[in-house]
């Protein structure tokens, strides 16, 4: 079997004396763990960064074999984010959450063109984390635990939606979630349509949201925590005050 795809890299790991294995997303054959012969080597180290675009053959004896792949970088590298450690935290985050979350060998492209908006975004500190938190609930969209944020589940009114409730991922109405409100999870109004203002605490209520579905729906069941470089990125942007 031989095909070649555009990839993300989500990490790479020594393999031998001189090869790694590199676990990529790609845009049409889902997320894929392959043999990079060299991958080792001073030349081939800067684009097998977690978050490098690459142009990947693939090849193996079939499907269910990990096969070997010949990477070529593509487009930009990530240096020009070496400057921003917020940037890099929140990169980080992006491709350990996308490593743990998605199963191999399904193809994802929707996944794939949001971590390419993603990678845009990360040229602005002040804009990438709601993206990051679009990012996520499209995630678990395509997980099959998109949440519903549309209508309120109690009194079915689309007005003034403020909460979500953590047991069903549907929003709920300010007035219907006033008596409940220290047990449910907080809707910042950015979510709730294109034109909205991202506001002071947004991210943080955003971050907490997408967080506890993915711990609970997606990572839970699996026996896995949230990866650390998740906390990681949320202590950083808290201490940068863009919580």
């Amino acid at each position: 079997m031989e095909f070649e795809d555009d990839a993300f890299v989500l990490s790479a790991r020594p393999h031998g004396d001189t090869g790694v294995v590199a676990d990529l997303l790609t845009a049409h054959h889902g997320r894929r763990l392959t043999y990079v012969a060299g991958g080792a080597s001073r030349r081939m180290k800067p684009f097998l960064q977690p978050g490098s675009r690459v142009q990947a053959a693939f090849r193996s004896r079939d499907d269910s074999q990990l096969g070997s792949a010949r990477l070529e970088p593509r487009g930009e590298d990530i240096s020009q984010l070496f400057d921003s450690p917020l940037a890099l935290a929140g990169l980080a985050a992006a491709t350990a959450v996308v490593q743990g979350a998605l199963p191999e060998r399904e193809p994802e492209p929707a996944i794939f063109a949001a971590m390419e908006a993603l990678m845009s975004a990360f040229a602005h500190d002040a804009v990438w984390p709601a993206v990051f938190i679009r990012f996520e609930l499209g995630l678990l969209a395509s997980l099959g635990f998109g949440l519903n944020l549309d209508v309120c589940a109690v009194s079915g009114s689309t007005d003034d939606l403020a909460w979500v409730s953590p047991r069903t991922g549907r929003a709920v109405s300010r007035t219907e979630g006033a008596p409940y409100a220290d047990r449910l999870l907080g809707l910042p109004p950015f979510l709730l349509g294109h034109q909205a203002a991202v506001v002071e605490g947004d991210v943080g209520m955003g971050l907490a949201l997408t967080g506890h579905f993915l711990e609970a729906w997606v990572f839970h069941p699996r026996d896995k925590p949230l990866p650390p470089a998740r906390d990681w990125m949320v202590e950083r942007l808290q201490r940068s005050g863009l919580l």
